[in-house]
């Protein structure tokens, strides 16, 4: 009789429930548990760590006894259980499961949220810290939420009526064991001289106030008709970084984790798993004996982390990864984020397009240009996670969109 192998079941990470229509039973039992009930919902945002553990946010409008808003839910189910932050939420159990879930701004692996997210709480921590000289009122405050990746990081713009004249800055919440080595970055490049972020506040419960950059992000700028910048001055910008950065700790390059984030697209969309493998292959192999590099290196190099003006570069946003590395990876990213652009009118593709022609072959001078464009079809494979964990309206599209540009970054080499 032949011996019929089945394949292992995977582990419950929760992506099935919290995905699921399903996932309405455990919001209304949270919602109900909170003194609510729950109206309405959709899926929002999905991180997903396959056969470890899925977090979801979901947009929801809940009636209160004070009358009816609109909220955020959050929800994060892992394969080993609880994790000891996940206690500080509240913990669902269906039989199968335990999920905890919290209702924003409570994140439980972000603390100093709850007094960042609103013009009341901030306004007293400006205040109480003397962060610009005289109390603030939450009337002179004026909040908006620039991102907001759950149980991770969140980023608010605040805009300060102050007598000499409205202030911006950027409140950044951080997880508490983050702060300190985010901290010392910032502290690291403003003393070298580097135009980075001015720190106004820290906390160390997570909570870092930076002011704005001079310039505009270079994320507008290239779809200006003139140039913003010329590459030279991107690589001199990097190059400036002060070789104490050598000496933190190490971020794992993308073309050592292309394998992992292969693996969260082709879950979300299977179809595109052979390409995938065939792209992996490709980088793996060909990055293959290439040492990690010493260089001083930012991280996560790309057009939203720097700031022109005048035809030059002003400044360098998001220091919190700079370590030890290779140019290649930072100019890779910058080359993965440009080609993957998503929604552009045809002139914005066409200007976008140009830049990448002009200033890949000043990046070729100085680094190995197949090393480049194999580092940065791995970072595009890294952005191709972003659609469906952001539940774009055609994340299936956008993402065959993104994996078409890593895979002519890969033939470019051939």
């Amino acid at each position: 009789m032949p011996v019929v192998t089945r394949s292992p079941v995977p582990p419950d990470d929760g992506s099935d429930l919290l995905t699921s229509p399903a996932v309405a039973d455990l919001l209304r039992a949270a919602v109900s548990h909170g003194g609510g009930t729950l109206v309405s919902w959709r899926l929002d945002h999905v991180d997903a760590d396959p056969q470890r553990s899925t977090t979801a946010t979901f947009r929801a409008v809940i009636d209160w006894p004070f009358g009816r808003r609109d909220e955020l839910l959050g929800a994060s189910a892992r394969v080993g259980g609880p994790s000891v932050s996940d206690e500080r939420a509240v913990i669902f159990a269906d039989g199968r499961r335990e999920v905890a879930v919290w209702l924003y701004p409570h994140d439980p692996d972000l603390p100093a949220l709850d007094r960042a997210a609103y013009a009341e709480q901030l306004a007293r921590t400006f205040s109480d810290a003397g962060t610009f000289g005289a109390p603030v009122s939450p009337d002179q405050l004026e909040l908006t939420m620039v991102g907001y990746r759950p149980r991770r990081r969140a980023v608010l713009r605040a805009r300060v009526q102050l007598p000499s004249g409205p202030l911006t800055c950027f409140v950044k919440v951080l997880r508490p064991n983050a702060y300190q080595p985010v901290l010392l970055r910032h502290q690291m490049l403003a003393g070298a001289g580097l135009p980075s972020p001015q720190v106004l506040l820290a906390l160390p419960e997570g909570l870092l106030v930076t002011r704005e950059l001079a310039g505009r992000p270079l994320a507008r700028a290239i779809f200006d008709a003139a140039a913003p910048c010329r590459a030279e001055d991107l690589i001199a910008l990097l190059d400036a970084m002060p070789a104490e950065v050598a000496t933190l700790e190490r971020r794992q390059p993308w073309t050592d984790a292309v394998g992992q984030y292969a693996g969260m697209v082709a879950t979300a969309l299977p179809e595109a798993a052979p390409q995938l493998e065939r792209l992996t292959e490709a980088i793996t192999s060909g990055v293959a004996g290439i040492p990690p590099g010493d260089e001083p290196t930012h991280g996560d190099f790309y057009e939203a982390q720097v700031f022109v003006g005048g035809g030059r570069v002003t400044g360098m946003l998001d220091v919190d990864t700079v370590g030890p590395g290779r140019r290649a990876d930072d100019l890779a990213c910058l080359i993965a984020h440009l080609t993957t652009v998503q929604r552009m009118n045809p002139e914005q593709e066409a200007r976008v397009r140009q830049l990448v022609t002009e200033w890949l072959p000043v990046f070729d001078t100085r680094v190995d240009p197949v090393e480049l464009r194999l580092r940065a079809a791995a970072v595009a494979i890294s952005l191709a996670t972003g659609p469906y964990r952001g539940q774009e309206r055609d994340w299936p599209g956008e993402t065959r969109m993104i994996l078409d540009a890593a895979e002519r970054l890969v033939r470019s080499v051939r």
